[in-house]
């Protein structure tokens, strides 16, 4: 599996690539806009073909989900204890940790966590360099929710990523910085078929 993430700060013709994104068979999208107020969101995700809605993750506004009738959300980590009960039965949610062991200690109640940086971020120059997390991956114990490895992945090391115990990738920098994001897309999804 490989999900993108979106920029946090708008790129050009944005949604465009997300549309050509899904059309390529992108299966997961997540909507990270933290700076994004509900009203814009609502208009950006008017953008997106509707078709599309229900492969969309959503990291706030979280009231839009019904309303584009997207069935994920994605919380952040100081967030969990949080969240709604009600959410686990109605959502399939996500969350994100930085360190397997906090990983391990999550329920069957999470789809899919994010963990990283597994590799010094594209996107936040300087975060994540002289990770060990990518090696650590080996300690995990947890089997019940999915591991999906973040962080400074691109075409030339996902592979890497995809050798460990992982269950999916996230892309972010290396879309969203690619001068062709479809292509760089493309190029990780046939470097992890070629496993």
């Amino acid at each position: 599996m490989i999900i993108v993430i979106t920029p946090e700060q708008s790129v050009r013709n944005e949604t465009e690539v997300i549309n050509e994104l899904f059309r390529e068979g992108l299966e997961l999208l997540h909507v990270r806009k933290p700076v994004m107020n509900a009203a814009t969101m609502r208009n950006y995700i008017k953008n997106i073909d509707s078709g599309f809605h229900e492969r969309l993750a959503l990291h706030s506004h979280y009231i839009l989900a019904e309303e584009f009738g997207t069935s994920r959300l994605h919380f952040k980590e100081v967030e969990r204890p949080n969240i709604p009960e009600h959410f686990f039965d109605e959502y399939i949610v996500s969350t994100s940790v930085h360190h397997i062991d906090d990983f391990n200690t999550l329920d069957s109640r999470w789809e899919y966590v994010f963990l990283g940086p597994v590799f010094p971020s594209i996107s936040k120059k300087g975060y994540g360099n002289g990770s060990k997390i990518l090696k650590s991956i080996r300690q995990r114990e947890n089997d019940d929710s999915k591991l999906i490895a973040l962080g400074g992945i691109n075409p030339h090391n996902i592979n890497m990523v995809f050798s460990e115990d992982v269950d999916g990738a996230a892309l972010l920098g290396a879309i969203w910085e690619s001068e062709e994001p479809l292509k760089t897309y493309i190029q990780c999804r046939q470097n992890v078929l070629l496993l």
